[in-house]
């Protein structure tokens, strides 16, 4: 199919994407409402819009796909959730999987039948995520997992994951390392959710003990994980950074706009103020996206500029809750009730501090554009060519 739409045949499409958001975004935010939508999706021919037909996906070009974020950013968000499914999973799938795994595992990932999480942090392992201690070891036909993992977002109501473990301490930390398809609900995986200050159970601690995996489950080259981990984190920054970047939004300034005018603090020329600043850092925000956006549908992979956007997006969370707890005092940080009209505002500002550590902390993502955008020196790596097994505490 070309990818270059002709006009009626673009807006045709835009019309279709219009009518089916317009019947199904009314379901709210939980994980059940964006399974209804995602299936939904596949039965109108718009799930997983650039993935072969073969796979599950609808065998679109880019162009529809960027009709359809477009058009997807003008209604309710239904499907964050699947952010990690769909942002990062399935790309990764995509590019790195055998036939046979894409046939086995995309078609109820897009479908949403199946969510999957991506296991890469750990304890000691966070922003030096190639640190890692997990380790897979070949048993004959099976792979045997054995460590932990740590932050692992949604891990509690998923099916299936993305892993990276070690599998040749004997050489530097980034050359040993293989990435899995790990089953959530197989014998000796233990997940514990961590607890959340506005009660939510959204991250967990998985643990592997003897896991074993199916030989055929290695996802991408074994010991070249750490290259597919980086283009996963490119995804990730793309996702978290670029969500809903179809067009030009501005959903913080939208519900903080909502709530001065509903306090009547919306005339406060101080509060006003704030509000256009944030009003031009998320215009800002979104015009970075759709270039990245733009660059993928070009035929580029995610590079370090999504960084620029999953950075400005934890800046932005910031500065939202400065203006929230201007706006709204002791209501931006507590709510009297469940139904509170102001419990919207408050869980965002709670979960705000996460931004600057989800998806890579803000210092790591100054270091990326510091020296893969910009070009500045790198900083000094002193276990540089050193054997894992060779450095401390290993």
């Amino acid at each position: 199919m070309s990818e270059k739409l002709r006009t009626e045949e673009a807006a045709d499409f835009a019309q279709r994407c219009r009518t089916f958001l317009s019947a199904h975004t009314g379901g709210g935010r939980s994980i059940e409402a964006a399974r209804d939508f995602l299936g939904a999706a596949v039965d109108a021919g718009l799930g997983g819009i650039v993935y072969p037909q073969e796979f599950g996906g609808a065998g679109l070009t880019k162009e529809h796909d960027k009709i359809w974020r477009s058009e997807k950013s003008r209604f309710p968000l239904v499907d964050t959730e699947y952010i990690i499914s769909h942002g990062m999973c399935l790309p990764v799938l995509n590019d790195f999987g055998t036939s046979e795994q894409k046939k086995q595992f995309m078609p109820s990932n897009i479908t949403g039948e199946h969510m999957w999480c991506q296991m890469f942090s750990e304890p000691n392992a966070g922003s030096d995520v190639a640190s890692l201690r997990t380790t897979a070891v070949l048993d004959g036909d099976e792979w045997i997992i054995n460590g932990q993992k740590v932050w692992t977002t949604l891990a509690h109501r998923s099916h299936y994951g993305v892993l990276i473990a070690r599998t040749n301490p004997e050489v530097p930390k980034h050359a040993g390392i293989s990435m899995f398809i790990v089953d959530m609900a197989a014998p000796g995986v233990e997940i514990r959710p961590i607890h959340q200050i506005d009660g939510g159970q959204h991250f967990n601690e998985v643990f592997f003990t003897d896991v074993r995996i199916p030989k055929d489950w290695l996802l991408g080259e074994q010991n070249n994980g750490w290259n597919q981990a980086t283009a996963m984190l490119m995804y990730e920054r793309v996702a978290i950074g670029t969500a809903g970047s179809g067009d030009i939004t501005r959903r913080n300034f939208d519900m903080l706009a909502k709530r001065a005018r509903k306090n009547g603090r919306i005339a406060d020329p101080v509060v006003r103020d704030e509000l256009m600043t944030i009003y031009a850092m998320e215009t800002c925000k979104s015009l970075v996206a759709m270039r990245t956006r733009a660059e993928m549908k070009a035929g580029k992979a995610p590079g370090p500029g999504g960084s620029l956007g999953k950075l400005s997006g934890s800046v932005i969370s910031r500065r939202v809750r400065a203006v929230a707890q201007n706006i709204d005092g002791l209501g931006s940080i507590a709510w009297q009730f469940e139904g509170d009209a102001g419990q919207e505002l408050t869980r965002h500002v709670l979960n705000s501090f996460q931004d600057g550590i989800a998806g890579g902390t803000d210092e790591i993502q100054r270091n990326i554009i510091g020296d893969r955008v910009l070009g500045l020196p790198r900083d000094i790596s002193v276990d540089k060519g050193v054997p894992f097994n060779e450095i401390a505490g290993s």
